[in-house]
């Protein structure tokens, strides 16, 4: 597969324990392509909690010191279930390279989660260079984009 385009642009990646050894083959990856990386822990295999770094994810990207980003555990559910909790958090678990286009293309995700314990290495770095070569689709898809970030709950038929 391709890799993505050189790039400046700066992305967040962050795991538990069980997805550090993946991050650290991702970071590179993003480096090799041109990429800033901000890593946000955690920082080795010690036992740590999935939540804290799912959520320090999805701050980092509500406060703007990253556009993207990929976030990994060991099935990817409960990291994407915790940078969920923000509002601003658009958190994909993808298995495969059309899930992580379509994540793009329809739902505009801003982060990638992966299950470092589901796939391998050489999956991931596809799937991640899909995320990331693919844009938004806009038209119909952002008008459902809005209404994840602002829910209007009267309006939801039924």
């Amino acid at each position: 597969m391709n890799s993505p385009a050189r790039s400046t642009e700066t992305l967040i990646v962050a795991s538990d324990h069980a997805g550090f050894a993946m991050k650290g083959l991702i970071a590179a990856h993003l480096k090799a392509h041109g990429f800033q990386v901000l890593d946000l822990g955690t920082h080795s295999e010690d036992s740590v909690d999935y939540p804290d770094y799912g959520y320090r994810a999805a701050c980092a990207i509500a406060e703007g010191r990253a556009r993207r980003g990929v976030i990994i555990c060991g099935s990817g559910i409960g990291i994407a279930i915790a940078a969920n909790r923000h509002p601003l958090a658009r958190a994909a678990l993808c298995h495969d390279v059309t899930s992580a286009r379509l994540a793009r293309r329809h739902n505009d995700a801003n982060l990638l989660a992966l299950g470092a314990r589901l796939i391998g290495p050489e999956l991931a770095r596809e799937i991640v260079d899909a995320f990331l070569k693919t844009p938004f689709e806009g038209g119909r898809h952002q008008r459902r984009v809005d209404k994840l970030t602002h829910p209007v709950l009267e309006t939801v038929p039924g």
